[in-house]
């Protein structure tokens, strides 16, 4: 099979890879991957803590839904404050906000596979 026809494949069956994202969009993720868990060794995007990311590029804003590993993480009131900081440094950002929610409770299965690498997990 040429590798074209494995990409039609892939498209075809919803298991090509996604576009990578651009702009402001992906300043936020770089951003992301500068705040790390305090518990566990790993930045909160690749961690698996961010469940949605809002970008309204022309407005400057930025909406973020994420979660902590554990409901009883003694960072669980300043956390949040913490990651809107972190991301309306970003160039272009005017404001963010992030809402720290509880569903789904946060899984390992929800971890990158380049987190799983860095803990060893694979």
């Amino acid at each position: 099979m040429s590798l074209v026809e494995w990409l039609q494949q892939a498209e075809q069956q919803g298991l090509a890879p996604e576009a990578e994202p651009q702009g402001l969009t992906r300043r936020v993720i770089d951003a992301l991957r500068t705040v790390y868990d305090p518990e566990i060794p790993v930045n909160i995007y690749d961690l698996g803590l961010v469940y949605g990311l809002a970008v309204d590029e022309a407005a400057g804003k930025v909406q973020i839904r994420m979660t902590l590993t554990a409901p009883g993480c003694p960072v669980a009131q300043t956390f949040p404050a913490t990651v809107e900081g972190v991301v309306e440094a970003v160039e272009g950002v005017n404001d963010a906000r992030v809402e720290l929610v509880w569903e789904p409770p946060w899984s390992r299965d929800r971890m990158s596979e380049s987190a799983r690498l860095d803990l060893g997990m694979i």
